[in-house]
């Protein structure tokens, strides 16, 4: 069954559950991975990769943190007249709000599919992170205009207080990236989480230096400067954020998936003499669905042979939800098959 086929996108991927049925259906017979047999016409087989356990506590207790070293620093901010505070609380605060959407689209992503949304809730994790992006350039230009400002009229900055409150701030975003640094390996969620706090925390380290240079010179001008290289900063990283997410939204297939690579397995399976109507999409943040129609003029293969392809397709490309269609009637072309139709 090809096996042996070597795949330059082997993953390891820890098995899901699979099952199959096969039936047919105007020449068709379908394989889907799923948990359940029917005795006509199509076969599931669908294997998913569920997320670690839930960190419902880690979300609160960083939320927590997080909200109430805003509401110092901006205070801290206004007194000292600094802007790299403000700045920094501004990250921070868009940093509560993607935690309280994470948090949020964790949980819908757990909830059973109805007969309205039948994917369940799990794309919520993709509208979450296109809010997460759009919001944080709201707040970035919101800084950047009132840095500009302070650049075209530095105000004497309280260099003191804003080591302080930096100084806090790494502690901060310290103690919230060690919540998440369990679970990193295992979720993608709570890995960006760990991720961003831990940025946010080097962040704050660079509002330290800045107020110890003011102290040192005695130039406000440093203050809003820096303020410039924090917004640049957390500009480039959101980009990233904002071009991924659109990307997830209009089902680009996910970048550790080489579309090419999974037709060449496809393709090269014994029997199959062409390939088309496959596509790839991202289900949510963590999961992968793939559909594809297989033509096999010999004749349907049996079960073991779809539920090997759909086992070899999660092991080797961590792609989760698997729906194959064999069509073995030469005389009655899909009308799928040309390339860009969809």
């Amino acid at each position: 069954m090809g096996a042996g086929h070597h795949h330059p996108a082997d993953h390891d991927h820890a098995p899901g559950h699979d099952h199959g049925h096969v039936g047919h259906n105007g020449g068709h017979r379908h394989e889907h991975g799923h948990g359940h047999s029917h005795g006509h016409g199509h076969s599931h087989g669908h294997g998913h990769h569920h997320a670690v356990a839930s960190h419902g506590v880690a979300f609160a207790i960083a939320v927590a943190l997080n909200l109430g070293f805003v509401i110092i620093e901006v205070g801290a901010g206004v007194v000292s007249h600094s802007m790299a505070l403000l700045a920094d609380a501004g990250h921070n605060f868009s940093d509560v709000l993607a935690l309280l959407l994470a948090w949020g689209a964790s949980v819908l992503s757990t909830r059973p599919p109805s007969a309205r949304f039948t994917w369940g809730l799990k794309g919520s994790s993709i509208l979450a992170a296109m809010t997460n992006a759009a919001m944080l350039w709201v707040a970035l230009g919101a800084i950047l205009v009132e840095t500009i400002r302070h650049l075209a009229s530095p105000t004497p900055v309280a260099g003191g207080m804003v080591m302080a409150v930096a100084g806090a701030g790494i502690v901060v975003n310290g103690i919230g990236a060690l919540l998440f640094a369990g679970g990193r390996s295992h979720d993608l969620n709570l890995r960006a989480a760990f991720q961003h706090l831990l940025a946010d925390a080097a962040v704050s380290a660079g509002v330290v230096l800045a107020g110890l240079a003011v102290v040192l010179t005695g130039k406000a001008w440093i203050d809003p400067a820096t303020s410039l290289v924090i917004t640049a900063i957390i500009g480039v990283g959101s980009w990233g954020l904002l071009r991924d997410s659109v990307r997830l939204g209009l089902a680009a297939v996910p970048e550790n998936i080489d579309e090419s690579a999974v037709l060449d397995f496809l393709t090269n399976l014994p029997g199959v003499e062409a390939v088309h109507d496959l596509h790839i999409w991202p289900m949510s943040t963590t999961e992968t669905a793939l559909t594809a129609h297989l033509v096999m003029p010999g004749g349907f293969p049996g079960d073991a042979f779809l539920h090997t392809v759909v086992s070899e397709i999660q092991r080797h490309f961590a792609i989760g939800h698997t729906t194959i269609q064999v069509e073995t009637a030469g005389d009655h072309p899909c009308v799928l098959a040309p390339d860009g139709v969809v």
